[in-house]
């Protein structure tokens, strides 16, 4: 073990070498004059000889404190530098852990911006539906859909979930009952059928229906993720049950159509998380900025109230 004195009065007596005088080093160091000139005799004591003297308004060192100090200060110039380069070396790139649909539908096609903007960091995507182990160092921050937040870690809205059916304009041609206001969406046409979400769609917009017996549902295609869906969907396959937020382009650019205007909430919002360790890193708080005005800048007018956090789940 370092038989080194405590750190703090290291620090006084550092401070108190540049400054000459304790009342300076204590409002640099956040301490008192009486607090820095105890540390000073703390440190003395330790190293068995007289460090400081005063002359006047001042204090001046004695030959041991001459001697001492400069070896001092390159000692915390060192750790500084070593700190630093620690600071750039962790900023240099951004690790994202995020699920398939917002790694493919968003974050991939804008982070080229985000890089132009910020040209010291790289960007890695870690895409899994598995969430993580952001404490073990997996990744920088991730992209959640959760109603709640794990202890030790800084959470920060995105927008809520909220799912709607969609499917290919030729397909809703097709078939006249997709049509209107408020149209049904058949069990019959429906891709992935029985996931959870057409469950909580059918029980949020047919509640006296009772519910249906999953496993005599007519039979169609499945899959594992919104994206997946989504491509049937647009090849003319069924309606898909989708996140509207996720499939703005695919909307804009014609190869999806939202069927009817009615949207339901699951429960659960998209939220950027990271360890409070890193509150302070310039890289996240840079693609925090970034990620919250790319999604406002692509939910322009939010139709569907999605940014709107009064009705979230959310808790710390």
């Amino acid at each position: 073990m370092r038989n080194l004195p405590p750190l703090t009065a290291i620090r006084a007596f550092e401070a108190a070498a540049r400054h000459r005088n304790y009342t300076r080093a204590g409002e640099e160091l956040g301490l008192t004059q009486a607090a820095v000139s105890y540390q000073i005799r703390n440190l003395e004591q330790r190293v068995g000889t007289v460090l400081f003297k005063r002359e006047g308004r001042f204090m001046e060192l004695t030959p041991a404190g001459e001697a001492l100090a400069p070896k001092i200060a390159r000692a915390f110039a060192s750790m500084e530098s070593a700190f630093s380069s620690l600071d750039e070396s962790e900023d240099a790139v951004l690790s994202i852990a995020c699920f398939q649909t917002l790694a493919t539908n968003f974050l991939a096609p804008r982070l080229g911006a985000f890089q132009l903007a910020n040209p010291g960091i790289a960007v890695r995507i870690e895409v899994s539906d598995r969430y993580a182990d952001l404490d073990a160092g997996e990744a920088d921050v991730a992209i959640r859909l959760s109603r709640t937040v794990d202890p030790g870690l800084e959470s920060h809205f995105l927008m809520r979930l909220g799912i709607a059916p969609f499917a290919s304009p030729e397909f809703i041609a097709q078939h006249a009952e997709l049509r209107g206001a408020d149209p049904e969406t058949p069990e019959g046409l429906r891709i992935s059928p029985g996931t959870a979400w057409w469950q909580v769609w059918d029980t949020d917009r047919c509640p006296n229906s009772g519910p249906a017996d999953r496993a005599n549902l007519p039979r169609g295609l499945e899959f594992d993720s919104q994206v997946l869906d989504a491509a049937a969907a647009m090849s003319g396959n069924g309606i898909a049950i989708l996140a509207p937020a996720l499939f703005v382009s695919q909307v804009a650019d014609g190869r999806l159509k939202r069927i009817g205007d009615a949207i339901v909430w699951p429960g659960g919002i998209f939220q950027l998380v990271y360890p409070e360790v890193r509150r302070h890193s310039a890289k996240v708080r840079a693609f925090r900025r970034w990620l919250t005005a790319e999604l406002e800048s692509r939910l322009a007018g939010d139709p569907d109230g999605v940014l709107d956090p009064a009705f979230t789940e959310l808790r710390a």
